[in-house]
């Protein structure tokens, strides 16, 4: 794999924990660069795992990763999605209340890991075309990292103008995400 389709790749695969990430942001008060960089770092790591995970699977769970990881995907960025918008509609009956200063680990590292199953099928695949896996691993994981990070602080900027109504935006968009997971891989197969 070259440079080129690995830099590709890492885009695509980073995506969808961008898009989750801006939801991240709006659903808290303010998020510093700390905040941020700390999602990111959680994602990133997380994103960058599970093409090695998927890779180490290789041929003989091929089969069984990509039969289930689309309807993985989807529950869990459902609930996440679900939750939002209840946070959401509940904070939107009281303005007033105080958004978190930040997300818990296991939030973070659940809603990183709905959003890398997709990287764990794309790491099956690389174990059948026998590619080095470490390098492109940890551009997946590199830019994934710096694409959450932009993505909390764009949702900083976002949930101040939109306020609660952004966190149900956000929920929203977890939903939308993977129910897109769903829907491409039904329709695929």
């Amino acid at each position: 794999m070259n440079l080129a389709s690995t830099a590709l790749l890492s885009l695509a695969m980073s995506t969808d924990a961008f898009a989750a990430a801006v939801g991240k942001g709006t659903a808290l008060q303010r998020p510093r660069w700390s905040e941020a960089l700390r999602t990111g770092l959680i994602f990133g790591c997380i994103e960058a795992i599970t093409p090695l995970v998927g890779w180490a699977l290789g041929l003989a769970a091929a089969k069984y990763v990509a039969a289930w990881d689309h309807w993985i995907a989807f529950v869990l960025l459902g609930v996440l999605g679900v939750r939002m918008i209840l946070a959401g509609l509940n904070g939107a009956q009281d303005e007033e209340e105080e958004k978190p200063d930040r997300h818990s680990f296991w939030l973070l590292a659940i809603t990183g890991l709905a959003t890398s199953i997709d990287a764990m099928a794309v790491g099956v695949g690389l174990a059948f075309l026998d590619e080095k896996i470490l390098p492109i691993a940890a551009a997946i994981g590199f830019t994934t990292f710096l694409m959450v990070t932009a993505g909390v602080m764009l949702g900083r900027v976002l949930g101040a103008i939109a306020g609660k109504r952004a966190e149900i935006v956000g929920g929203v968009l977890l939903i939308g995400i993977g129910t897109t997971i769903l829907v491409q891989h039904l329709s695929a197969g």
